[in-house]
């Protein structure tokens, strides 16, 4: 608006400053001059105007240069001021979050806290029973203590009765070999046959093993007394000797109906033994010779251990 005003001030002034510029004699009254003399009375007013405008001119101008840098700075703080408001909006966002992170944390704190005190309790109270066991438990042994035998005097007993047990044992054995000796002598083959088989369902091993003792010194069906009487000691867990008497009957007669369950208790006692390779190989063995065999199903799961 500034600019537009004094646009209009000299476009009314133009004329004046025309005919003023017009030259007298010998320069004077030339206004366009940078010393101008000679001048009339309406040139000097005229003069003294146009310096008037030319001040003018010259402050407008610097007006509208601090005006610009003025704007240049209010834009400059507008943005300023803008960047301030987004941090101050981002701040209040942030601390909102923080505020319900610290309270989620404070109710986790508090139900840590709530647990804790649940643990606590409840070994306190388990403590406390352990130490009522205890006592129970001491106060049982001093009773022990005194009303029953001493450690010594336990084992001297234990002592005493495993040597009476051997030597009923041995007279018992004693006994029974001069019975058996002269009772089986006057049997057939046949009937010690049946008899060690009777034996043998109602589990009397001592009797069943003597009938295929002396089926074996009579070499009646030897490869099948060998085969039970390893079974008696299997089932008695005498390993060792199971082992040798399998071993003994298959090498009398190795296609026999039950050789898929002699290889598999060969296998079994190496394992119990300790024997765990030879073990495996009879296992293996099993499964290879007799596939649809439950001993091979058995063999599979030892395989597997």
């Amino acid at each position: 608006m500034i600019l537009s005003k004094k646009v209009l001030l000299l476009s009314c002034l133009l004329p004046i400053f025309s005919l003023a510029a017009e030259p007298s004699a010998f320069g004077a009254g030339d206004l366009s001059s940078s010393n101008p003399y000679g001048l009339t009375s309406n040139e000097k007013v005229l003069l003294e105007t146009k310096k008037n405008l030319h001040k003018v001119s010259v402050k407008s101008n610097n007006q509208e240069n601090e005006l610009d840098s003025l704007r240049e700075r209010i834009d400059g703080l507008q943005s300023i001021i803008e960047s301030l408001s987004r941090k101050a909006h981002n701040n209040k966002i942030n601390l909102k979050k923080q505020s319900e992170l610290n309270s989620l944390k404070l109710q986790n704190t508090s139900e840590y806290e709530k647990r804790l005190s649940e643990i606590v309790t409840t070994n306190t109270q388990s403590i406390e029973k352990q130490k009522i066991l205890m006592q129970e438990v001491s106060q049982l042994l001093d009773t022990i203590n005194k009303e029953y035998v001493s450690k010594s005097e336990f084992n001297a007993l234990v002592n005493d009765v495993n040597a009476f047990k051997v030597l009923v044992a041995k007279e018992l054995k004693n006994s029974s070999k001069k019975v058996n000796k002269s009772s089986v002598n006057k049997k057939s083959s046949a009937t010690l046959y049946n008899e060690a088989a009777a034996f043998y369902k109602k589990k009397y091993y001592t009797n069943a093993i003597a009938n295929y003792e002396e089926l074996i010194k009579r070499k009646y069906k030897p490869a099948y007394a060998h085969y039970m009487i390893g079974e008696m000691n299997y089932k008695r867990k005498n390993y060792s000797n199971a082992i040798s008497y399998f071993k003994k009957s298959s090498s009398l007669y190795d296609k026999a109906s039950y050789m898929p369950n002699l290889m598999l208790h060969t296998a079994v006692s190496m394992k119990k033994t300790g024997d765990i390779a030879h073990a495996n190989v009879f296992f293996e063995a099993i499964v290879a010779k007799y596939p649809n065999s439950a001993e091979a199903k058995d063999a599979k799961v030892f395989l597997q251990q």
